[in-house]
Protein backbone atom coordinates (compact mmCIF):
# COMPACT_ATOMS: atom_id res chain seq x y z
CA UNK A 1 0.00 0.00 0.00
CA UNK A 2 1.38 3.65 -0.72
CA UNK A 3 2.43 5.50 2.49
CA UNK A 4 0.40 8.25 1.32
CA UNK A 5 -3.07 6.33 1.24
CA UNK A 6 -2.34 4.88 4.83
CA UNK A 7 -1.73 8.15 5.98
CA UNK A 8 -5.19 9.43 4.04
CA UNK A 9 -7.10 6.08 5.34
CA UNK A 10 -5.68 6.75 9.20
CA UNK A 11 -6.89 10.32 8.85
CA UNK A 12 -10.15 9.36 8.13
CA UNK A 13 -10.51 7.16 10.36
CA UNK A 14 -9.08 8.76 13.49
CA UNK A 15 -8.34 12.65 13.01
CA UNK A 16 -11.72 13.46 14.81
CA UNK A 17 -11.56 11.33 17.49
CA UNK A 18 -8.06 12.57 18.07
CA UNK A 19 -9.27 16.27 17.94
CA UNK A 20 -11.61 15.19 20.76
CA UNK A 21 -8.75 13.52 23.40
CA UNK A 22 -6.86 16.56 22.63
CA UNK A 23 -9.53 18.95 23.03
CA UNK A 24 -10.42 17.40 26.54
CA UNK A 25 -6.42 17.84 27.46
CA UNK A 26 -6.31 21.21 26.26
CA UNK A 27 -9.35 22.98 26.42
CA UNK A 28 -8.82 24.76 23.19
CA UNK A 29 -10.66 23.82 20.51
CA UNK A 30 -8.62 25.22 17.47
CA UNK A 31 -5.16 24.69 19.85
CA UNK A 32 -6.69 20.69 19.68
CA UNK A 33 -6.98 21.02 15.94
CA UNK A 34 -3.75 22.49 15.19
CA UNK A 35 -1.26 19.41 17.52
CA UNK A 36 -3.62 16.78 15.57
CA UNK A 37 -2.58 18.57 12.16
CA UNK A 38 0.78 19.00 13.28
CA UNK A 39 1.10 15.52 13.93
CA UNK A 40 -0.28 14.07 10.50
CA UNK A 41 2.33 16.50 9.23
CA UNK A 42 4.74 14.36 10.81
CA UNK A 43 3.28 11.66 9.15
CA UNK A 44 3.72 13.24 5.90
CA UNK A 45 7.06 14.06 6.10
CA UNK A 46 8.63 10.86 6.76
CA UNK A 47 5.33 7.93 5.28
CA UNK A 48 8.30 5.68 4.89
CA UNK A 49 8.87 5.50 8.46
CA UNK A 50 5.00 6.16 9.54
CA UNK A 51 4.01 2.89 7.80
CA UNK A 52 6.75 0.54 9.89
CA UNK A 53 4.54 1.92 12.91
CA UNK A 54 2.78 -0.50 14.51
CA UNK A 55 -0.43 1.15 15.89
CA UNK A 56 -0.59 4.47 13.68
CA UNK A 57 -3.31 6.08 15.70
CA UNK A 58 -1.33 5.74 18.99
CA UNK A 59 1.77 7.10 17.35
CA UNK A 60 -0.26 10.13 16.00
CA UNK A 61 -1.68 10.70 19.78
CA UNK A 62 1.81 10.44 21.53
CA UNK A 63 2.98 12.75 18.62
CA UNK A 64 0.31 15.12 19.20
CA UNK A 65 0.37 15.19 23.28
CA UNK A 66 3.89 16.17 23.09
CA UNK A 67 3.40 19.11 20.31
CA UNK A 68 0.57 20.02 22.97
CA UNK A 69 3.16 20.16 25.65
CA UNK A 70 5.86 21.85 23.71
CA UNK A 71 3.03 24.33 22.90
CA UNK A 72 2.11 24.66 26.73
CA UNK A 73 5.63 25.58 27.71
CA UNK A 74 6.04 28.42 25.06
CA UNK A 75 2.75 29.50 26.29
CA UNK A 76 3.71 29.58 30.03
CA UNK A 77 7.42 32.01 28.81
CA UNK A 78 4.54 34.12 26.46
CA UNK A 79 2.44 34.41 29.81
CA UNK A 80 5.66 35.73 31.64
CA UNK A 81 6.25 38.12 29.07
CA UNK A 82 2.37 39.71 28.84
CA UNK A 83 3.06 39.61 32.47
CA UNK A 84 5.94 41.87 32.68
CA UNK A 85 3.88 44.43 30.84
CA UNK A 86 6.48 44.41 27.81
CA UNK A 87 2.56 42.47 26.11
CA UNK A 88 -0.57 42.89 25.83
CA UNK A 89 -2.45 39.96 26.24
CA UNK A 90 -4.79 38.41 23.50
CA UNK A 91 -8.25 37.19 23.91
CA UNK A 92 -9.24 33.86 23.46
CA UNK A 93 -11.88 32.66 21.41
CA UNK A 94 -13.81 29.61 21.46
CA UNK A 95 -16.70 27.43 19.55
CA UNK A 96 -20.23 27.23 20.52
CA UNK A 97 -20.59 24.38 22.53
CA UNK A 98 -23.31 22.19 24.71
CA UNK A 99 -22.92 23.54 28.48
CA UNK A 100 -22.31 20.45 29.34
CA UNK A 101 -19.32 19.82 27.05
CA UNK A 102 -18.03 23.02 28.15
CA UNK A 103 -18.40 22.25 31.81
CA UNK A 104 -16.84 19.04 31.65
CA UNK A 105 -13.89 20.64 29.65
CA UNK A 106 -13.81 23.10 32.12
CA UNK A 107 -13.30 20.27 34.67
CA UNK A 108 -11.05 18.50 33.01
CA UNK A 109 -8.77 21.91 33.23
CA UNK A 110 -8.93 22.40 36.74
CA UNK A 111 -7.14 18.57 36.85
CA UNK A 112 -3.49 18.47 37.02
CA UNK A 113 -1.85 17.84 33.70
CA UNK A 114 -0.73 14.45 34.64
CA UNK A 115 -4.64 13.48 35.81
CA UNK A 116 -6.36 14.90 32.82
CA UNK A 117 -3.90 13.03 30.56
CA UNK A 118 -4.45 9.79 32.38
CA UNK A 119 -8.35 10.33 31.84
CA UNK A 120 -8.77 11.48 28.31
CA UNK A 121 -6.52 8.49 27.46
CA UNK A 122 -8.79 5.79 29.39
CA UNK A 123 -12.13 7.77 28.99
CA UNK A 124 -12.10 9.57 25.66
CA UNK A 125 -9.26 7.22 23.97
CA UNK A 126 -10.87 4.32 25.38
CA UNK A 127 -7.28 3.07 26.34
CA UNK A 128 -7.01 -0.13 28.82
CA UNK A 129 -5.11 1.22 31.99
CA UNK A 130 -2.07 -1.29 30.77
CA UNK A 131 -2.06 0.63 27.54
CA UNK A 132 -2.24 4.30 29.32
CA UNK A 133 0.71 3.31 31.55
CA UNK A 134 2.66 2.58 28.53
CA UNK A 135 1.63 6.01 26.58
CA UNK A 136 2.57 8.17 29.62
CA UNK A 137 5.71 6.13 30.58
CA UNK A 138 4.06 5.55 34.56
CA UNK A 139 2.98 1.95 35.94
CA UNK A 140 -0.11 0.58 35.94
CA UNK A 141 -1.19 1.30 39.83
CA UNK A 142 -0.26 4.98 38.95
CA UNK A 143 -2.52 5.24 36.24
CA UNK A 144 -5.22 3.54 38.42
CA UNK A 145 -4.63 6.00 41.55
CA UNK A 146 -4.83 8.93 39.05
CA UNK A 147 -8.28 7.75 37.61
CA UNK A 148 -9.51 7.36 41.04
CA UNK A 149 -8.49 10.94 42.28
CA UNK A 150 -9.44 12.47 39.13
CA UNK A 151 -12.94 10.83 39.00
CA UNK A 152 -13.58 12.48 42.38
CA UNK A 153 -12.05 15.10 41.87
CA UNK A 154 -14.82 15.62 38.43
CA UNK A 155 -17.17 14.52 40.86
CA UNK A 156 -16.58 17.38 43.16
CA UNK A 157 -16.01 20.04 40.44
CA UNK A 158 -19.54 18.72 38.29
CA UNK A 159 -20.89 18.31 41.45
CA UNK A 160 -22.07 14.69 40.31
CA UNK A 161 -23.71 13.23 43.40
CA UNK A 162 -25.39 10.26 43.07
CA UNK A 163 -29.79 9.75 43.25
CA UNK A 164 -30.22 10.70 45.92
CA UNK A 165 -26.81 11.67 47.40
CA UNK A 166 -25.76 14.99 48.62
CA UNK A 167 -22.55 16.26 47.87
CA UNK A 168 -21.35 16.12 51.57
CA UNK A 169 -22.42 12.04 51.79
CA UNK A 170 -20.75 11.57 48.71
CA UNK A 171 -17.39 13.44 50.15
CA UNK A 172 -17.91 11.80 53.73
CA UNK A 173 -18.31 7.93 51.52
CA UNK A 174 -14.74 8.95 50.26
CA UNK A 175 -13.15 10.06 53.00
CA UNK A 176 -14.28 6.62 55.36
CA UNK A 177 -14.12 4.23 52.59
CA UNK A 178 -10.27 3.40 50.83
CA UNK A 179 -9.73 4.12 47.75
CA UNK A 180 -9.23 1.38 45.03
CA UNK A 181 -5.52 1.85 45.23
CA UNK A 182 -5.55 1.59 48.44
CA UNK A 183 -7.09 -1.57 48.59
CA UNK A 184 -5.26 -2.72 45.99
CA UNK A 185 -1.87 -2.02 48.26
CA UNK A 186 -3.26 -4.03 51.27
CA UNK A 187 -4.25 -7.10 49.31
CA UNK A 188 -0.57 -6.97 47.50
Amino acid sequence: MDPQQQISEVYAASAARLVAQMYAMTGDYAEAQDVVQEAFVRALARPGRFRLVENPEAWLRTVALNVARSRHRRRAVLGRIVRSGRLDPAQPTAPALSPDHVALVAALQRLPRQARETVVLHHLADLPVSEVAIALGCSVEAVKTRLVRARRALADHLGDAGPGDSAEQVRADQTTSPTCAEREVRHA
